[in-house]
C-alpha cells in the first residue's frame, strides 16, 4: 500500500467514510476554496498531510486550502484551529495580550490600539515569548471594484467590522509560530495575500531564476536602515515602488525574514524593561506547573537604546515606560528612507 493510499485510508476510517474515493470527493468539494478548475489528488494529499501533522479536522473548517498558481496549495488554519494546536501543545503554560494605549483609526475601520502584543508562556522556559503586531503593517482596506454599470463600489471585510479582533488574532498567530515553531500553515488573511501576490506577479523572462544585481545590492541597505530606524513598513513600501516581478518577491521575502530575525534576537531583553501598557488578565493553563498571576506579569523589553540612556529625563523615562511595547521602534517616514537609499 502506498503512503498516499495509507493516508487516505487513515482519514476515511477516522471520519467513518465507506471508502477513500468518497472521502476524497467530499473533501475536494468542502475543504478547498476553488472558483474554477479541479483539485488534484496531489493537492488533496498535501492538505491531508498538514491536517494529520497538526491534528486538525478539515470537516469542521479547522483547516482548508487555496490552490496556488504552481499547482500546490496554501494550507489555511482557522482561528479555532490555531487555538487548538496552541492549547494542545504540551509546553503551553498560558498566554495574555497587552494592548497599546495609543488608539488609531484606519480609513473605514473601527478605533483600535496601534499594536497588540501577545505573550505566551512555555513550561521550562525562564522568559516568555512576546510578539507585538502593529495595525499599520497588517490592516487591509476594503475591496474596491467597478460594477457592470461602470460604477465604483467597495466591500467591507473583517478588518473594517472587527478591527481589534483581527489584530489580536494576528498577534496570537505570530507569537505561536515563534513560541512553538509552527510552520507551513497560514491564517485566511495571509493566504488571500499570498494568492493575490501570485496573481499580480509578472515575470517577462520565465528563465529568470534569481534576483537582479540591483535588488541584491539594495536589500542589505534596506535591512540595515529598517533595523536601525524600525522602519520596516517604509522599507516594504519603498521596495514596492522601486521593484516588480521576481525582484519584488525577493525584496519582500528578505525584509520579512530579517524583521522576524530582529524580533527573535531582541527577546532576551525582556527582563530589563520597564512595565508596559495595561494588560489583559492572563489565562494560564491550570496544573501543577502553572505560574501564579504575579509571576506572569513580566515587564516588557526596552524599545530603543537611544531612548534609555542615562541622560534622559525622569519624565521622559516615565512616558516611555507607559507606552513601551516589545520591539517598538521609531518609525522613519517613507520619504526619508527613499532619500537615503536613492
Amino acid at each position: 500500500m502506498s503512503k498516499q493510499s495509507s493516508l487516505f485510508q487513515k482519514f476515511a476510517e477516522k471520519f467513518n467514510f465507506s471508502d477513500e474515493r468518497e472521502l476524497i470527493s467530499t473533501l475536494k468539494a468542502t475543504a478547498f476554496k476553488v472558483k474554477d478548475g479541479e483539485v488534484t489528488d496531489a493537492q488533496m494529499t498535501a492538505l491531508l498531510i498538514v491536517a494529520d501533522q497538526y491534528g486538525l479536522n478539515p470537516f469542521t473548517k479547522e483547516i482548508f486550502a487555496y490552490p496556488d498558481k504552481q499547482n500546490g496549495i496554501v494550507p489555511v488554519v482557522s482561528v479555532d484551529g490555531w487555538s487548538r494546536i496552541i492549547n494542545q501543545h504540551p509546553d503551553m503554560d498560558g498566554l495574555e495580550f497587552i494592548y497599546d494605549e495609543n488608539i488609531v483609526t484606519e480609513p473605514d475601520a473601527k478605533p483600535c490600539p496601534a499594536s497588540i502584543e501577545c505573550v505566551i508562556y512555555r513550561k521550562g522556559r525562564t522568559h516568555p515569548v512576546r510578539i507585538p503586531e502593529f495595525l499599520d503593517e497588517v490592516y487591509r482596506p476594503p475591496f474596491h471594484g467597478i460594477g457592470k454599470n461602470n460604477q465604483p463600489y467597495s466591500i467591507n471585510g473583517p478588518w473594517q467590522s472587527h478591527t481589534k479582533r483581527m489584530l489580536r488574532h494576528k498577534a496570537l498567530i505570530q507569537c505561536s509560530r515563534i513560541a512553538f515553531g509552527f510552520t507551513g500553515i497560514y491564517d485566511q488573511d495571509e493566504a488571500e495575500r499570498i494568492i493575490e501576490g501570485q496573481a499580480e506577479r509578472i515575470i517577462e523572462n520565465e528563465a529568470q531564476a534569481e534576483a537582479s544585481e540591483r535588488a541584491k545590492q539594495m536589500l542589505p541597505r534596506l535591512i540595515k536602515r529598517a533595523t536601525q530606524e524600525g522602519s520596516w513598513q517604509a522599507a516594504l513600501e519603498y521596495a514596492g515602488e522601486t521593484f516588480s516581478g521576481f525582484d519584488l518577491d525577493f525584496m519582500r521575502h528578505g525584509l520579512k525574514a530579517a524583521k522576524v530575525a530582529v524580533e527573535v534576537a531582541q527577546l532576551p531583553a525582556d527582563t530589563n524593561a520597564k512595565p508596559g501598557p495595561t494588560r489583559q488578565a492572563s489565562a494560564p493553563n491550570a496544573g501543577p506547573n502553572a505560574k501564579p498571576a504575579s509571576a506572569q506579569q513580566a515587564p516588557a523589553p526596552k524599545t530603543d537604546v537611544a531612548q534609555n540612556t542615562d541622560s534622559a529625563s525622569d519624565s521622559g523615562k516615565q512616558a516611555q515606560g507607559q507606552n513601551a511595547t516589545v520591539n517598538r521602534q521609531r518609525k522613519t517616514p517613507l520619504s526619508e528612507t527613499r532619500a537615503t537609499l536613492a
